[in-house]
C-alpha cells in the first residue's frame, strides 16, 4: 500500500562519484526495495536499491516502428544462455531480406539475446532486457522492442536485479538536475519516437522557481541552445563561465510538473510483497522479437556474481559513462 511521500529524503541523489555527472530522470523511487527505470530518449537504464543508484548502463531500445512500450512493469524470470525461439514475424523478415530462415538460435556467440535474458513484464508481452551479439549496436534505437545492453552489462544487471522488482519505461526528453552548490544543470535528448512531449513551459517554470529560491541567474541563451539542439550532454544554466564540472552529487528537480523542488523518495510497504528470485533453467527457449544483426561477433565470458561490481564505492565499470560518450551514439540515433 502506497503511503505519503517521505519529504526528508531525496530519490535522485547519486551516492557514488562515478555516477555523479550522469543526468537523472524526474521519477520518485521507493526508499525500500529496488526500482528499475529505463528512459527511452536518454538511452539509459537506472537501477536503484533503497533509494540509491547502484547501477546505470547505456541501452538500445525499439526503433520507431517497433517501439519499446512505455509503462510500469515487474522484473520477471532470468534465463542464462537463452535459446532464441525466432517468432514467425522475424522468420518472414529473414526470408524477405534473403537471409537463411532460422527457427531457433542456440546459446553462443551468434545468439542476439546474448548470455542472459531478464523478463520485463508478463511473458505474453514478449519483452525483456538482455545482452547482444553485436556490442557496437548499443546504445541506439534499433530493436524490435526489447532492451539491449552490452553483454557484460547484461550479466552485471541480471546479477544485481531481483525478480519482482518494479520497473518503469519512461519518455523524458530532458533531465533537469542540481548539484551540491545548487547550480542547475540540464541535458536534452532527441525525440526518437517523435512524440513531441517536451513541455517547455513546465521546464522553464521549474528552472525559474529553483533559481529564484536560491538567488541564481539563469543563462537563457544556454537554455535555448540546449532545447534547440539536443546533444545528450550536461550544460550548466547558472554557473559562471569558468565552471565546467558538477559539484558533488546531482539531484533531479520535479520539472515535469513544473515544481522547482527536489524529487523525493516514496514509501512503499513491502512487508507482504518481497521480491522472489525467478531463475529459469539454463538454455530455456525465449520467443521475443529481436534483430539478428550481422556484425563481427564476440565471445562473452560470463561474469560470476561474486565478481560483479555491486559496491558503489568501488571503481565503476567503463559502461557507466554517459551515453553521449559512447561511440556510435549519434550514428545509431
Amino acid at each position: 500500500m502506497l503511503k505519503p511521500i517521505l519529504c526528508a529524503l531525496t530519490t535522485t541523489i547519486i551516492s557514488t562519484s562515478a555516477y555523479a555527472a550522469i543526468p537523472m530522470p524526474d521519477y520518485a523511487v521507493p526508499g525500500q526495495g529496488q526500482q528499475v527505470i529505463l528512459n527511452i530518449p536518454q538511452l539509459r537504464l537506472f537501477l536503484f536499491q533503497d533509494g540509491k543508484l547502484i547501477k546505470t548502463y547505456p541501452i538500445t531500445v525499439g526503433k520507431a516502428s517497433t517501439q519499446t512500450p512505455l509503462g510500469e512493469y515487474k522484473i520477471g524470470a532470468k534465463v542464462t544462455n537463452p535459446t532464441w525461439s525466432v517468432p514467425l514475424s522475424i522468420q518472414k523478415e529473414m526470408a524477405a531480406s534473403g537471409k537463411t530462415v532460422q527457427k531457433s538460435v542456440p546459446p553462443g556467440p551468434n545468439n542476439p539475446l546474448g548470455p542472459v535474458f531478464v523478463r520485463l513484464g508478463a511473458p505474453r508481452l514478449g519483452l525483456g532486457i538482455h545482452g547482444t551479439n553485436v556490442p557496437s549496436s548499443v546504445p541506439g534505437v534499433r530493436s524490435h522492442g526489447c532492451v539491449r545492453l552490452r553483454s557484460p552489462n547484461a550479466l552485471d544487471f541480471a546479477a544485481a536485479v531481483q525478480s519482482g522488482a518494479d520497473a518503469a519505461v519512461i519518455y523524458q526528453q530532458a533531465s533537469v538536475n542540481t548539484d551540491a552548490q545548487n547550480d542547475i544543470w540540464i541535458a536534452v535528448y532527441r525525440d526518437p519516437y517523435n512524440k513531441r512531449t517536451l513541455n517547455k513551459t513546465l521546464l522553464n517554470q521549474s528552472i525559474s522557481s529553483w533559481a529564484e529560491q536560491h538567488q541564481l541567474q539563469v543563462d537563457h541563451k544556454r537554455l535555448n541552445n540546449a532545447l534547440n539542439k539536443p546533444a545528450n550532454t550536461l550544460i550548466c544554466l547558472t554557473c559562471s563561465s569558468g565552471k565546467t564540472k558538477v559539484s558533488g552529487n546531482l539531484s533531479s528537480l520535479q520539472w515535469t510538473s513544473g515544481i522547482g523542488a527536489i524529487v523525493e523518495l516514496k514509501y512503499i510497504d513491502t512487508t507482504d510483497n518481497k521480491p522472489k528470485q525467478e531463475i529459469a533453467p539454463e538454455s530455456s527457449s525465449i520467443e521475443v522479437d529481436e534483430d539478428a544483426d550481422e556484425a563481427p561477433k564476440q565471445n562473452i565470458t560470463p561474469l560470476h556474481p561474486a565478481t560483479t561490481p555491486a559496491n558503489p564505492e568501488r571503481p565503476a565499470p567503463a559502461s557507466t559513462t554517459p551515453a553521449s560518450a559512447d561511440s556510435g551514439f549519434d550514428v545509431l540515433m
